[in-house]
């Protein structure tokens, strides 16, 4: 059956692990957003259906979900990190320390705990670092970006491109404090964004919960952060336009999101998935990681 937002939500919660009885629905209201009556409603059709019984989603209901089970991890982590030296001058910043975690391993530790097995890091700038997490994930797969140090992140889409269906993207040097953000189903893709009145950095204009425009600098929108959620079909389509954008005059010097979200927008429908500043954090300066780390200000 074609299952709807609400009907996902809700099976998606339930799936996160079988309960000894159904969850209250003020509770599942607060987790999924809907309102109690739009969970009341939506329960009555999932226990209608087979999908849900007393003790939360069926195996009927887990069936339902596996079309929209993520498939993979894909690491973009081949940059220098240049505004973090001089701690980027041996170490890139994917495995920089922050109060003696590497910063990769907050993503790397929610994905698999999220039971994404199949992971992919597209390395470059010190690559060889990267084999250190081979001990504490041996699953972990490499794909060299030979022309990282010569172009932008859009060269490591492109090592990477067929393998985005059903597949987060994430940006290697994100602080992820929430691992609740990634989840082992989604149901479009969407990109994380954090509803702001002002922001200088780069950032969506949405409509109805899609995104309509991406800029640097705007207000009443949404921060960008770079962990984006791509579907069967938006993935197998990324593959032919991240390789348009890379060919075109001046292309190595894009940004990979700027494929889906300027050169291509109106060929994908992309959500905001919304989060908070507390959620996750982006250290872009040697400044910002001292204010983190009292290590780092001796």
């Amino acid at each position: 059956m074609d299952i709807s937002r609400p009907q996902f939500d809700i099976l998606s919660l339930l799936g996160q692990g079988r309960e000894d009885k159904l969850p209250a629905q003020r509770f599942i209201a607060r987790e999924t957003g809907h309102s109690v009556g739009t969970v009341n409603k939506t329960l009555t059709q999932l226990f209608e259906a087979g999908l849900v019984d007393k003790q939360g989603i069926s195996p009927k209901g887990v069936g339902e979900l596996e079309p929209f089970r993520v498939k993979r991890a894909v690491f973009i982590a081949a940059g220098f990190g240049s505004r973090l030296v001089p701690i980027t001058l041996n170490t890139p910043k994917p495995l920089v320390r922050v109060k003696g975690q590497r910063i990769i391993d907050t993503l790397l530790d929610a994905v698999i705990a999220a039971g994404i097995t199949e992971i992919v890091i597209v390395r470059g700038y010190l690559g060889e670092q990267f084999d250190q997490l081979l001990y504490k994930y041996p699953a972990v797969n490499f794909l060299e970006n030979p022309l990282y140090n010569e172009s932008n992140n859009i060269s490591s889409a492109m090592c990477v491109r067929y393998q985005l269906q059903n597949a987060y993207v994430l940006e290697s040097d994100l602080l992820l404090r929430n691992p609740r953000l990634i989840t082992k189903y989604q149901y479009a893709s969407n990109y994380l964004g954090v509803p702001v009145e002002r922001t200088d950095d780069w950032c969506f204009e949405t409509k109805n919960g899609i995104i309509t425009r991406l800029r640097v600098g705007g207000r009443n929108c949404h921060h960008m952060f770079g962990i984006s959620y791509w579907d069967k079909q938006d993935g197998a389509k990324m593959a032919e336009h991240i390789k348009q954008v890379y060919e075109m005059p001046g292309g190595k010097e894009r940004y990979w999101d700027q494929v889906a979200l300027e050169y291509f927008l109106k060929e994908y429908a992309l959500e905001v998935r919304e989060c908070s500043f507390d959620d996750i954090t982006e250290i872009d300066t040697f400044s910002e990681l001292k204010q983190l780390d009292d290590t780092y200000r001796v």
